[in-house]
C-alpha cells in the first residue's frame, strides 16, 4: 500500500464521493454515536436522569453493541449489498438519538427507564461498528492505490468532528434541555445519513479481480506474523483508551470536580486532536512508511493515556486529551492501512472486519470491567494505570511486528 512516493494531501474533485463516504460513515459511527454520549454523561448525572454508575454502564452498552456490528457487518454486506446495510446503518444511529430524548419514555419506573436507553446504545454501538467496517472499507477499495495513504485517513477525520460537534453541542443545547441536545445529535446524524448515503450512490464497486491489478499484489497468507501482532496490539489500545473515551469527561467534571464547562474544554481538545490525528497520520505514512508511522503512534499513545496519573494540571489535560483524541481515530486509519499493505485490498475488507471485532470484543470487555472497577472503587484515576500499561504492550507487539522483505515493506 505505501509506495515509497510522496503523495501530495490534497483532494481532487473525483476523489470527494470517496473521502466524504468514508467521512460521513465514521462522523455519524463513532463521532456522534459514541463520543457524543461521552460529552452528556456528567449533564444526564446532573439533571437526575441517571446515577453516575448507570450512566458509566450505559457507555459500556455502546461497546457491547459494536461487538456485535463489527461481527455482522461483513455478511450483512453480503447479504444486503454494501449500500443498502449502510443506508440503514445511518439511518439507525440518527433514530437512536431521536429515542433517548426522553427519560420517562416508558414510564417514570428507573429500570424501564434504564432498559429502553441501554436498548438504544447498544443499538447505536451495533450500526456504528457496521458503518465503520464498510464505510471507509468501500471508498478505499474504490481508491487508487498509491491515494489510499492519503485519502484512507482522511475519512477517519469524521471522528474527531463528531467529538468536537458534541463538545460544542452539548453545552449549548444542554441550557436549554437535556431533550434538546438528544434531538440536536438525531438531525445531525440525519445530515451525515443523507450526505453519505447521496455519495456512496457514486462510487462504483470495484470486481476484486480489478481490486488486484490495481494494487498489483497478489493475495498471499493472511495470518502471518505481522499481521497476528498488528491484531492483538490492535486490542491492547481497544482496552487502553477506554477511560479517555468514555469516562474522560465525567472524570473531570465530577472527580476531579472541576465543572462541566472545564471538562467540555478538554473534550474540545480531544475532538481537535481527533481532527488532526488522520491528517497526521496521512502525512507520517506517506514519508515514513506504515510501521515506523504505526510504532511511534503507539509509543505516543501510551504516554499521553497515563499523563493525567503525573501531569493533573491544565496544560497536561489538555495535551492528554489532544494525543489521545489524535490517535483514537489516528490509530484506525493507521492500522487499517498497515493491515492493507500487510495483505492486500482484495483481503482487506474480511480482514479489517476481522480486526474490528477483535478490537470491539476488547473494548467491550474494557468497558464494563473498568464500569465495575469504578462502582466498586469509586475512582476512575487507577483505571489510566491499568490502561497505559495496555497501551505499552500493544507498543512492544507493534515494534516487533515489522513485515517480512517479501509480504511488505516498510
Amino acid at each position: 500500500m505505501f509506495s515509497g512516493t510522496r503523495q501530495p494531501i490534497v483532494i481532487q474533485r473525483n476523489e470527494l464521493p470517496l473521502l466524504l463516504t468514508g467521512f460521513m460513515a465514521t462522523l455519524a459511527g463513532v463521532g456522534l454515536a459514541r463520543f457524543g454520549y461521552t460529552a452528556l454523561m456528567p449533564q444526564m448525572v446532573q439533571a437526575g436522569w441517571f446515577s453516575g454508575e448507570q450512566v458509566a454502564y450505559l457507555g459500556a452498552a455502546n461497546l457491547l453493541g459494536y461487538l456485535a456490528g463489527a461481527l455482522a457487518a461483513a455478511r450483512l454486506a453480503e447479504r444486503l449489498g454494501m449500500l443498502r446495510t449502510l443506508a440503514w446503518s445511518w439511518a439507525a444511529t440518527a433514530l437512536s438519538f431521536a429515542a433517548c430524548a426522553r427519560p420517562d419514555f416508558m414510564g417514570p419506573g428507573l429500570n424501564m427507564n434504564m432498559a429502553w436507553f441501554f436498548l438504544w446504545r447498544c443499538l447505536s454501538g451495533m450500526t456504528g461498528a457496521v458503518l465503520m467496517v464498510l464505510g471507509p472499507s468501500m471508498a478505499m477499495a474504490a481508491a487508487p492505490v498509491q491515494r489510499r495513504a492519503v485519502l484512507g485517513p482522511l475519512m477517519f477525520c469524521g471522528i474527531g468532528f463528531g467529538a468536537l460537534l458534541s463538545a460544542t453541542l452539548v453545552p449549548g443545547f444542554a441550557q436549554i434541555s437535556l431533550t434538546a441536545v438528544w434531538c440536536a445529535m438525531a438531525l445531525c446524524s440525519a445530515l451525515a445519513w443523507w450526505t453519505g448515503l447521496a455519495q456512496a450512490r457514486r462510487i462504483g464497486s470495484p470486481s476484486p479481480a480489478t481490486a488486484l491489478r490495481s494494487s498489483g499484489q497478489a493475495p498471499g497468507a493472511v495470518w502471518s506474523a505481522a499481521v497476528v501482532l498488528v491484531m492483538l496490539a490492535y486490542m491492547c489500545d481497544a482496552f487502553g483508551f477506554v477511560p479517555h473515551t468514555v469516562f474522560w469527561v465525567d472524570y473531570l467534571a465530577r472527580e476531579q470536580q472541576l465543572g462541566t464547562a472545564y471538562a467540555s474544554m478538554q473534550w474540545a481538545f480531544f475532538g481537535v486532536g481527533a481532527i488532526v490525528g488522520p491528517l497526521a497520520a496521512a502525512f507520517c505514512a506517506t514519508r515514513f512508511g506504515w510501521w515506523r508511522t504505526t510504532t511511534g503512534a503507539y509509543a505516543v499513545k501510551t504516554l499521553a493515556i497515563a499523563m493525567p496519573l503525573f501531569w493533573a494540571s491544565f496544560a497536561g489535560h489538555a495535551t492528554s486529551s489532544f494525543l489521545v483524541g489524535a490517535l483514537s481515530p489516528g490509530m484506525a486509519a493507521i492500522t487499517s492501512g498497515y493491515l492493507m499493505q500487510l495483505i492486500g485490498p482484495q483481503q482487506h475488507k474480511r480482514i479489517w472486519g476481522y480486526a474490528t471485532a477483535a478490537f470491539a470484543l476488547m473494548q467491550a470487555t474494557s468497558g464494563y470491567f473498568m464500569a465495575w472497577m469504578y462502582a466498586n472503587l469509586g475512582a476512575y484515576r487507577p483505571l489510566f494505570a491499568i490502561a497505559g500499561s495496555a497501551l505499552l504492550l500493544g507498543t512492544l507487539m507493534i515494534a516487533t511486528s515489522r513485515a517480512r522483505p517479501q509480504a511488505a515493506t516498510a
